[in-house]
């Protein structure tokens, strides 16, 4: 029944969702139109806030880019390919290709989310390698694993309230920091981590589509387009001169690559000793480029690698920012604040998660962003726990910020399953070569999107902090 009903939504899907773009374009529009009849904005106020935030997602978007394409090449190294070699001799059917795309992928995100694109590319290859494997859904389920991302080590909501002078404690919502332990170490989070490590790759075998015909990935291949080119080393080399030359000697020294590694790996080494386990994007940006740079051995070979790994980025590089536009409509018209404050102003000591949790969902899909999104609803927020908890102990106010604080950003990973923003990233790698859109898998989604709505919604309102 379960692979019926995925099967006719994502029937569904195909036929109504557009692209991503286009999705994009849509929601620019009804933002306006929601900050012209709800936040009584004119319309030169609403066309002058889509403009200043057109380019706020410029930093963030070229992070992205660099997580993918440095990701992309250290998975195309001959040592990556040799793990995967290795892989295959233990996966060999495709109900044991999506358990695994989704467990490694789901702990691969609890490290960093820039991670997805090791999980995308182990998961094409063995979709290479093992017949029957459906992939419009292997990508769906590569996708899906992603939403881990903020119970991890990468959790922009719990690293925001665990920093010092955070802009809520600058503004006088918060007068202290809130540790981790409140929020990362919780027994919520560590609940939350088995539901999506344990328990979502056992719900996502209930429903695997009965049929892979004309979806394995051998077959969805563009025509003309070669999946097996020529090595990385053999290119390299095609580029020397006939003759021996200085030149082709610094191209293919392997010394230089060595020296600057030692480098990067000795600032490394000195980044986590004195600030601790302090993941961000920066530093998983130079370790990613660095590690492909050592694994690739010489500058030539690295060279071909990135230029490979770039060949698909163009969807992040032009949507990303017509949302960040969006995200501007919401942030300077004011109209992401009311939403905010409509949603809290219902809460009571009893539905404040749950409220919380819808506020993260909903807000979303007009600033897909954790962080972008705390900006504007988390004082909102906070402020309507602060007085609710009026009366209580210093310390159970705090486990119950830090409650609401944690279903905002569930909430927001979670409805990232409607929203085509995020599967940017995993198009460029899984999608190479392959006539695939969001439509094609996000219907995969709409059940487990349900099924995990409902189990959340009881876990932020019933586990203790």
């Amino acid at each position: 029944m379960l692979t019926k009903l995925g099967k006719k939504f994502t029937d569904l899907f195909q036929k109504y969702m557009p692209s991503a773009f286009v999705f994009a374009l849509f929601l620019t529009l009804i933002t306006a139109v929601c900050a012209s009849f709800w936040g009584d904005a004119g319309p030169l106020e609403i066309i002058s806030a889509w403009y200043d935030g057109f380019f706020d997602l410029l930093s963030f978007g070229m992070q992205i880019v660099l997580i993918i394409i440095t990701g992309f090449s250290i998975a195309l190294s001959s040592t990556i390919s040799k793990g995967i070699d290795k892989l295959t001799t233990f996966i060999k059917t495709p109900k044991q290709v999506y358990f695994f795309v989704i467990v490694i992928g789901s702990l691969l995100s609890l490290v960093s989310f820039g991670w997805i694109v090791i999980t995308c590319v182990l998961a094409r290859e063995l979709a290479m390698r093992v017949k029957g494997v459906n992939y419009p859904f292997l990508i769906a389920c590569a996708y899906f694993s992603l939403g881990g991302w903020v119970n991890g080590l990468s959790s922009s909501i719990p690293l925001l309230l665990n920093t010092e002078g955070n802009f809520l404690i600058e503004a006088g919502v918060l007068d202290q920091r809130i540790p981790t332990e409140y929020t990362l170490g919780s027994t919520l989070n560590l609940a939350m981590i088995v539901l999506f490590v344990v328990v979502a790759p056992l719900i996502f075998m209930l429903f695997v589509p009965k049929s892979a015909q004309g979806k394995e990935l051998s077959e969805m291949l563009k025509s003309g387009y070669h999946s097996e080119e020529v090595s990385i080393k053999e290119e390299a080399e095609s580029f020397k001169l006939p003759f021996k030359a200085l030149s082709d000697t610094l191209n293919n020294t392997m010394v230089l690559p060595l020296l600057i590694t030692a480098m990067a790996f000795s600032y490394i080494v000195y980044h986590f000793w004195t600030k601790g386990f302090d993941l961000n994007f920066n530093i998983m940006i130079f370790i990613f480029l660095m590690l492909g740079l050592f694994l690739h051995k010489t500058p030539m070979r690295y060279s071909v690698a990135m230029k490979r790994a770039s060949g698909n980025i163009s969807g992040i590089l032009f949507q990303y920012p017509f949302y960040a536009g969006i995200m501007g409509i919401m942030l300077y018209t004011g109209i992401g604040e009311k939403l905010a404050l409509g949603l809290v102003s219902v809460m009571t000591t009893e539905t404040y998660p749950f409220f919380a949790y819808l506020t993260g969902g909903v807000v979303n899909f007009a600033i897909p962003s954790a962080g972008g999104e705390f900006a504007v609803v988390g004082p909102s927020i906070i402020n309507a726990v602060q007085d609710i908890a009026v009366g209580l102990p210093q310390d159970q106010t705090i486990s119950m910020i830090s409650r609401a604080s944690l279903a905002v950003a569930y909430g927001e990973s979670l409805s990232n399953l409607l929203q085509p923003f995020f599967i940017l990233l995993v198009l460029p790698v899984m999608g190479a070569g392959v006539r695939l859109q969001a439509r094609d898998i996000m219907g995969y989604l709409v059940i487990p999107f349900v099924i995990f709505f409902i189990i959340q919604t009881l876990m932020v309102l019933y586990i203790p902090i």
